[in-house]
């Protein structure tokens, strides 16, 4: 058995009876086992004691939506509207991708997620055994998935379905069962409909949910309409898409009725601010998704549209951007924020019972910030500062299940600089090739 007490510190604990306070924590082995004000007594002689003074700790966040090995293409194309950044600049690009190329630009996200307090993500790719493989070399949460593009001739379709159930099934609970699985259809728009019948009913069979992009541009609705006669929602609503746990991808352009129905149907929403302001494609409705019941979380998309990996940034600006286009101050306060990058987020993933607070009982998946910074003083309200204030670049320690996979801002069990080098030497060659 393993113990690990931080004592007097300052805990975020994403609890609205108890938002706050300062006092100890007790991780034993991958779980927390005490929070509370008062030191903790009957210990084990071996637990290690970590000072907690001048850190504030909190879950770990939880980025819903992204493609890690897209770092790669990070700042190679800015300022397009989406279908000329994807079909004239992403996918020419990632066409010449190989498998350690994936490797390298997954490694690159890893780091950089893992060094701004993010402790699982969403992972949407292909030659996703290499992002599984590093995923469990890192000692990172993944809830990764083989996004399948479906303009593509019958066999190749069929090729790659069988790929994406074969990954679904092989890594699925693997890493001490911090890789989850998914299967994902890349969206309503690249995905014919009957071969989207078919991710469904392998979800279905395998008992695994369902992620895919959905409403993120105008054009995209509208092409839906066009050629199905319906909305991407309905579309999808017909297609048995949301008869499985779905978690869908940017759900910028939705109405009313399509709101209701994705509550209706427990559909989850991974809001993307940052990547869908970049591209122009729009800004989602979510203060009336949450006041409709849709459980919203948070996403980065990949850094090719964002073009970094902080959660801490998608938080500030899901309360900025909602109060300025609404005239309303109070549409996504502070705590409401934070809980997007947390408890949310682990709903958003249906992990909420392990993921997503300090909790007796939960997982020991957490991150401490350091405090002890010009932007954290006055220290009022701290809650306030971690989503005004605060970024990523304040993350000192990071654990996962228990395990301490940052320590002082470096990676425990990555070398960050082979890290750099690789994925350096990754684009060069797809720039060259």
């Amino acid at each position: 058995m393993s113990q690990i007490w931080i004592e007097n510190g300052l805990f975020i604990t994403m609890d609205d009876a108890a938002p706050s306070f300062k006092g100890h924590m007790v991780v034993t082995n991958d779980r927390i086992s005490y929070i509370g004000t008062e030191a903790p007594v009957g210990l084990s002689e071996a637990v290690e004691k970590i000072d907690g003074s001048k850190l504030a700790f909190m879950p770990g966040l939880i980025n819903t939506h992204g493609h890690a090995a897209m770092s790669l293409l990070r700042g190679y194309s800015d300022d397009q509207n989406l279908q000329v950044w994807l079909e004239q600049k992403m996918w020419p690009m990632e066409g010449k991708y190989v498998d350690q190329d994936t490797r390298a630009g997954s490694g690159l996200a890893i780091v950089e997620m893992l060094r701004s307090g993010t402790t699982a993500f969403v992972d949407m790719y292909d030659r996703m055994d290499q992002v599984a493989q590093m995923t469990e070399l890192s000692g990172i949460r993944g809830v990764l998935t083989r996004g399948v593009i479906g303009l593509c001739p019958e066999d190749v379709q069929e090729a790659k379905l069988a790929e994406a159930i074969a990954f679904a099934r092989d890594w699925n609970g693997k890493a001490d069962g911090r890789i989850t699985t998914m299967i994902s259809p890349h969206a309503p728009y690249t995905c014919p409909p009957a071969y989207i019948e078919r991710f469904v009913q392998a979800a279905h069979d395998h008992n695994l949910p369902l992620h895919t992009h959905m409403s993120e541009t105008i054009a995209e609705v509208e092409q839906n309409v066009r050629d199905y006669g319906v909305r991407p929602v309905e579309h999808l609503d017909r297609l048995g898409f949301f008869s499985r746990p779905a978690l869908v991808a940017h759900a910028v352009h939705l109405n009313t009725e399509e709101i209701e129905l994705l509550a209706a149907k427990g559909v989850a929403v991974s809001h993307n601010p940052v990547s869908n302001l970049k591209l122009a494609s729009g800004i989602a409705r979510v203060p009336e998704m949450l006041s409709a019941g849709v459980t919203v979380s948070l996403g980065t998309d990949s850094v090719a549209s964002n073009n970094n990996l902080d959660l801490f940034e998608e938080i500030r600006f899901s309360a900025l951007l909602h109060k300025g286009i609404s005239g309303d101050p109070t549409a996504i306060p502070a705590w409401e924020a934070l809980k997007l990058g947390t408890i949310y987020g682990a709903k958003s993933i249906w992990q909420e019972n392990d993921l997503g607070s300090l909790q007796v009982g939960k997982k020991a998946d957490f991150i401490a910030i350091d405090i002890e910074q010009p932007h954290f003083y006055p220290q009022t309200d701290m809650i306030s500062h971690l989503v005004y204030a605060g970024s990523g670049r304040d993350v000192k320690h990071v654990w996962i299940d228990g395990r301490q996979v940052l320590r002082n801002g470096e990676c425990t069990f990555l070398d960050e600089e082979k890290v750099r080098y690789e994925a350096q030497a990754s684009f060069d060659r797809l720039l060259n090739a």
